[in-house]
């Protein structure tokens, strides 16, 4: 086989990797910093979609960790992209919080629950059955369907809380449409945000800690791949998967040489 070509280019997912339940794990800081002194493009990676890339900026600082607004891509901004390519000037129906709706503000999206061209689903910790019913009603009446992305539950201090993924299970029982997933681990998210920083695939890498979502986005984008076991997969779960990541490693401390 070819030999790799050497890493210009890095997409790191956010949490597990760079942060665990609000605290920075550490070798993250000194990471970033010598992404940000090296120059080379990157940016950190979430399917979360509550957050706009200013709060996350925010929210990484008061962590002491200095990630630039232009260097967040969030499975928000992914979908009002796609919708933006897919259907300029559109309507959607929206379950969400900021993250969500001020992206697709910002690509001139109207959000109505009058025949929308989209209901679209997004991560919010106040899920209604007002609004899941009104999803269902408007789906099954021609709107499609676009969740931000598949997981079906998120982190929290007090444990797992349901998530997009699993509130779209039950629209779609409701319904029988599934949704399309525009997050992890849908390459679409993955080479959009390549685009956005002028990557290529062939020379840039991604850091996970889920095999499920961050490595299998990264080999489908044709990226080379780091699991890092200090979020979600452990080690004994590497060999479950029909594939593997380029390297596994402890921590992003142990990439901080690569840079």
């Amino acid at each position: 086989m070819a030999e790799r070509k050497p890493i210009e280019s890095w997409l790191t997912d956010m949490d597990g990797v760079l942060i665990h339940e609000g605290v920075p794990i550490p070798g993250a800081d000194a990471f970033l910093k010598k992404l940000r002194e090296s120059g080379r493009p990157f940016l950190v990676l979430t399917n979360n979609s509550i957050y706009t890339a200013r709060d996350l900026h925010a929210r990484l600082r008061r962590m002491g960790l200095d990630v630039p607004v232009d260097n967040i891509w969030t499975s928000a901004l992914a979908t009002a992209q796609f919708l933006d390519d897919q259907r300029p000037g559109g309507s959607a129906y929206v379950i969400g919080e900021a993250g969500l709706t001020t992206a697709l503000h910002d690509i001139g999206y109207i959000l109505t629950d009058h025949e929308p061209d989209f209901v679209i689903l997004g991560e919010t910790r106040t899920y209604s059955f007002e609004a899941l019913t009104k999803a269902v009603r408007l789906i099954n009446d021609g709107a499609r369907f676009i969740a931000t992305n598949p997981d079906n539950v998120g982190p929290s201090t007090a444990g797992d809380l349901p998530a997009t993924g699993s509130v779209a299970a039950l629209i779609t029982a409701a319904t029988g449409k599934k949704p399309y997933f525009v997050g992890k681990p849908n390459p679409l998210m993955m080479r959009a945000g390549l685009n956005a920083i002028g990557a290529h695939s062939e020379t840039s890498a991604m850091i996970g800690d889920r095999m499920d979502t961050d490595v299998l986005a990264g080999l489908e984008a044709g990226m080379r791949t780091f699991l890092v076991l200090s979020g979600v997969t452990q080690p004994e779960d590497v060999d479950r998967y029909p594939f593997r990541p380029s390297e596994v490693v402890e921590s992003i401390a142990d990439l901080v040489d690569l840079v």
